[in-house]
């Protein structure tokens, strides 16, 4: 397996063709929009300074690149079709029914969704087993996770070769046990996303502050270790058991309000607008990805150096290579 169709290149798609074609796959790229070749060759140029720095030198040979004229050439002849098209259920519908139908029988189709489960997005499709959700995370050339998330006609054997090929990719497949709209990880981002809109909602704090108590914070301790590992740490010697009976009762008081959602009107978006351009308007968008992906380089280069979590799934491909 070493030929991948990208269709839809957005961020997501042209991060997915990245990782493929910088790890060594070919790749056929189609996505209509004009600029969509011009926005790869970019997210190629950053993503290949980037993993330079991350490997320590040379890339593998990377695969070869072909930007197809119709969403059929893309797809003939791959082993893995990576649908990344806008999160619309009508246009991802009609998309996978078209890679289907053009697709190799025994290819992987995938689709990047952040939201919808699988058995809503197979419901035009013929062969829904050989289809599962691959959710991903942006940019998707440095961080590793995919949210692998089988429909149930998916086949077993489906799963297991994505997992394999997303080895190879040195990317961190994370099964999911049963579908769920939004799978795992933006469930988790969708908690924090509501609170921080009602604490600028209700003027309790800005957008830089919001993001300066998770940047000074709780998100570099998330950046090394999860959650559930972070809380364990802090309940000392006795480990769980005892941050769960001093901090449990919280749960009881009124510090949350994650089962309401503000209202997303015109005084609201205008004012995290406003808000969000006081904090980084002085910088673009490339001039903050740059920073990003540098940033997340040297994370990603601590975690190497003790062996641990990401950083040891990236020694690990390295060793392999």
């Amino acid at each position: 397996m070493n030929h991948a169709a990208v269709v839809g290149g957005g961020v997501i798609g042209s991060g997915w063709a990245a990782r493929f074609l910088l790890h060594g796959w070919d790749v056929t790229f189609f996505d209509p929009a004009p600029a969509s070749a011009a926005r790869l060759d970019q997210v190629l140029d950053t993503a290949r300074r980037s993993l330079s720095a991350l490997y320590d030198g040379a890339l593998p040979e990377p695969g070869s690149l072909r930007i197809a004229r119709s969403l059929t050439g893309a797809v003939a002849g791959a082993h893995w079709v990576q649908e990344s098209v806008p999160e619309t259920l009508d246009l991802k519908r009609s998309v996978l029914s078209d890679i289907e139908s053009g697709a190799s029988t025994d290819a992987i189709v995938a689709s990047s969704t952040s939201g919808f489960r699988p058995s809503v997005l197979t419901e035009q499709m013929a062969n829904p087993e050989r289809f599962c959700v691959c959710h991903p995370f942006n940019p998707v050339y440095l961080l590793p996770l995919v949210e692998v998330v089988p429909g149930a006609d998916t086949a077993p054997d489906t799963v297991n070769r994505v997992q394999s090929a997303l080895a190879e990719l040195a990317m961190k497949p994370l099964v999911v046990r049963r579908e769920i709209d939004a799978h795992i990880a933006d469930r988790l981002l969708e908690a924090v996303w509501r609170e921080a809109l009602w604490l600028v909602q209700d003027g309790v704090a800005t957008t830089e502050e919001i993001d300066t108590a998770i940047t000074y914070g709780f998100g570099p301790r998330w950046a090394q270790m999860g959650l559930f590992e972070t809380y364990r740490i802090a309940g000392g010697d006795a480990g769980m058991a005892h941050f769960l009976a001093q901090f449990g009762p919280a749960l009881a008081r009124p510090w949350s309000r994650l089962t309401d959602v503000p209202e997303l009107d015109k005084a609201l978006i205008d004012t995290i607008t406003a808000q969000s351009d006081a904090q980084s308007g002085a910088r673009s968008i490339a001039e903050l990805e740059t920073i990003r992906d540098e940033n997340l380089v040297g994370i990603l280069r601590s975690l190497r150096a003790n062996h641990w979590g990401a950083g040891e799934l990236v020694n690990r491909w390295l060793q392999r290579h």
